[in-house]
């Protein structure tokens, strides 16, 4: 099996008198989708911000490309190529989609020795890495608040593949969508995973893990309960740990996780 590229070793994470996390481990490989399921308050979102620089873990390891990493802020991740898509996506709605593509990175060319946006790199790689994706956009000028749902997602997508992205962490992508904005999402991830980007897809949605998770690991309340290859856990299997239901005890040792 190919070297995990990020290890996350018995991860808590205390606010206060509040145990958010209590020892979880993840590890994943280049390449891979591994989802990360839980229902709320389980603790995912947490556990991908401590992932992505935004909390420094109260105790535990992270080993990023086999050597020990500690991120001081979201921006050290970004640039050791930890990428995240939250919910929200960050973008603004009124502004074209290359403007979006670029924002934070906006390629300049210099015109009588001043520093100008350049139009013309920003459009052409902007349309050019949306058709990889399977988007055809009408134009690259075309404003970020025309694009349905599943579009924004895949603007942000191919933002952080564009930009090297060696890690990248789906923060709920299909949550609000329907279902062929889900469809074109989950193509999308597969994409992305066949670049040999590791993905980290977090949902609540069984359905939409088995559909492009190679590994699954499901949170509650800040534990791990156990993590399973594709082919080694049924759908009912994955509801009924998510739920905490009884089955667990019996899942535990196919699953090597602790309950």
């Amino acid at each position: 099996m190919t070297e995990p590229i990020i290890q996350m070793k018995n991860i808590e994470k205390h606010f206060g008198a509040v145990i958010a996390l209590a020892g979880v481990s993840l590890d994943v490989v280049p390449g891979e989708c591994h989802c990360l399921l839980g229902d709320n308050g389980a603790g995912k979102s947490t556990f991908i911000k401590t992932m992505s620089g935004v909390h420094k873990p109260t105790k535990g390891e992270i080993l990023f490309e086999g050597k020990p990493m500690s991120f001081d802020r979201p921006r050290d991740a970004i640039a050791a190529g930890i990428a995240t898509v939250y919910q929200d996506l960050a973008m603004i709605p009124l502004m074209s989609v290359s403007r979006n593509f670029f924002m934070g990175n906006e390629p300049t060319m210099k015109i009588a020795g001043l520093s100008f946006f350049d139009h013309k790199h920003a459009n052409d790689v902007t349309m050019e890495e949306m058709k990889k994706m399977g988007i055809n956009l009408r134009g690259p000028d075309q404003a970020v608040g025309t694009l349905s749902g599943g579009e924004r997602q895949t603007v942000a997508i191919a933002r952080a593949v564009h930009f090297g992205a060696k890690i990248l962490i789906l923060d709920e992508p299909t949550s609000a969508l329907g279902v062929r904005q889900t469809s074109n999402v989950l193509a999308t991830v597969d994409k992305v995973r066949t670049k040999g980007i590791a993905v980290v897809f977090i949902t609540h949605n069984v359905r939409h893990a088995l559909a492009v998770g190679d590994r699954f690991t499901v949170l509650d309340r800040g534990k791990t309960l156990g993590t399973a290859k594709r082919g080694e856990i049924t759908p009912e299997e994955l509801q009924d740990m998510m739920a905490g239901g009884r089955e667990l005890a019996t899942l535990e040792g196919s699953l090597g996780g602790t309950v």
